[in-house]
């Protein structure tokens, strides 16, 4: 399941375990196509939790971090951010990069 979050909710939904945050737009054509491998990984992967936050409609946290390009993968680990990857990539890539934060 992949939670759908926002400004008023981003610090307690990422606050703790590993969490990945994609940001996107509607408009974004990476975007439409990293959602479903997001999706996926939600589904199959319980120790991670997955969440979208459409920059569209939440500005402050996507420029409070910097955000300025999407799509734009957050990777958070107890509340604290560890990592960043921007563009679109396959489930192999990030898998691979996911196992890095998971142990």
């Amino acid at each position: 399941m992949v939670h759908e979050i926002n400004d008023e909710n981003f610090a307690a939904e990422t606050a703790t375990g590993l969490t990945v945050i994609d940001f996107w737009a509607p408009w974004c054509g990476p975007c439409k196509m990293q959602s479903p491998v997001i999706e996926e990984m939600a589904e199959a992967d319980n120790t991670i939790k997955f969440c979208k936050l459409n920059v569209d409609d939440n500005k402050a946290t996507a420029s409070s971090l910097g955000i300025m390009s999407i799509p734009t993968l957050l990777i958070k680990k107890d509340g604290q951010i560890v990592d960043q990857v921007v563009g679109y990539h396959s489930k192999e890539q990030l898998q691979k990069l996911f196992a890095e934060y998971a142990a």
